[in-house]
């Protein structure tokens, strides 16, 4: 029997020093490591990934967003997650930065960091391996990978597609 597909959205937010906003998750997936906030599409409506990014900023930063606030910097699919589903990922960049630490969530809790503080962190694997350095090396820009995961905890990565910055892709807003 095949595994469910999940698709989900991720906000990678950043303060005026450019410190990224991670939430130390208190729920599966992933429950007690640091990940950026969002959330899984509602498929049963049909919204699409941007305007479930825009709920999932508003449900968890208290954020008014529109499209045009946001990046598409990479979609990252995961297949066979730790045996449960297979995962299709859009990534935002939220374009406003934020001045202020969103309360505490339901999901979790918040805080900033610099950049250097993130190997240090309890991140996911894959987050560690390539979506963080995919994300950082293609911020402006767009990327596209796969990530089949296997059991034994061996990862093996595609990288389907790379823009670099200059190649602004949004979902709307463009003029």
């Amino acid at each position: 029997m095949g595994l469910p597909y999940k698709i989900a959205t991720l906000l990678y937010c950043f303060n005026p020093q450019d410190e990224v906003l991670l939430l130390e998750r208190r729920q599966e997936p992933n429950l007690g490591y640091w990940s950026p906030c969002g959330g899984k599409l509602d498929t049963e409506s049909g919204e699409s990934p941007c305007a479930c990014a825009c709920r999932e900023a508003f449900e968890e930063l208290g954020l008014k967003l529109t499209t045009a606030d946001l990046h598409l910097t990479g979609i990252v699919s995961e297949h066979g997650y730790l045996g449960q589903a297979h995962w299709l990922m859009f990534l935002f960049e939220v374009m406003l930065k934020l001045t202020e630490l969103p309360p505490p969530h339901r999901e979790g809790r918040f805080q900033f960091f610099p950049v250097s503080a993130l190997p240090s962190l309890r991140v996911p694997q894959t987050d560690q391996e390539q979506i963080w350095p995919l994300f950082w090396q293609h911020r402006g820009g767009f990327f596209a990978a796969h990530c089949r995961t296997f059991p034994d905890g061996h990862n093996e990565w595609t990288l389907e597609q790379s823009f670099r910055a200059g190649f602004p892709i949004r979902c709307g807003g463009v003029s």
